[in-house]
């Protein structure tokens, strides 16, 4: 499994040439147009640049691998056993049908089998997927993908509580829902009492 593929290049089968920095400034600058407001107006003539610029930070985990920051383990555990569980990490990411932000928190564990990772390195397979255009499904299935095959734990448990602006903003808008969403493999699938701990350690 290729986990740096995104799902356009997944489907169509090679990924589009990126285009330049002008191209995309030009864009932006069409879109303004489309708007009903004039991109030379003075508010206006640097939104373009800002624009390009923000999305540099909103999808940098294109260029980013969740191998590299997976790939450097310790097996001095000192005998322990039990789950590591990391909480509220920050979610920022963007919704891939409608390109406006996902917000909220995720909580991740997994049980260790003979070897640990670095806790920051976990918080940072979660920037790297939530930096690229996503469904909340897709996302936490991938991060879940990702510690299950670089470190092969015995089990690992994603949560993922969420708001889609998608719908606080536009379509339905619906400001007080949140979508959550569980990935659990290995013995956090195969046994209920750790689903319901690791529920009851993140607060559900």
């Amino acid at each position: 499994m290729n986990i740096m593929l995104n799902n356009a290049s997944e489907l169509v089968g090679e990924a589009l040439a990126k285009p330049s920095r002008e191209e995309a400034m030009a864009a932006v600058r069409t879109l303004i147009a489309w708007a009903g407001d004039n991109p030379n107006r003075e508010g206006l003539k640097d939104t373009p640049r800002r624009v390009v610029d923000s999305y540099d930070e909103f999808y940098a985990g294109y260029n980013l691998d969740p191998i590299d920051e997976l790939s450097r383990t310790f097996e001095e555990v000192g005998g322990y056993e039990d789950m590591v569980l990391l909480k509220d990490m920050k979610v920022e990411s963007h919704c891939e049908h409608h390109m406006v932000p996902i917000i909220g928190k995720a909580h991740i564990a997994y049980l260790p089998n003979k070897k640990v990772v670095g806790i920051s390195k976990i918080a940072r397979v979660v920037e790297i997927f939530c930096k690229r255009l996503q469904t909340q499904e897709t996302m936490t299935a991938q991060i879940a993908d990702s510690i299950t095959s670089i470190l092969q734990p015995l089990g690992v448990a994603v949560l993922i509580d969420a708001t889609h602006h998608c719908m606080t903003m536009r379509g339905v808008h619906h400001p007080d829902v949140t979508t959550l969403t569980t990935q659990f493999t290995g013995a956090f699938k195969d046994k209920i009492e750790m689903q319901e701990r690791f529920l009851r350690l993140c607060g559900y």
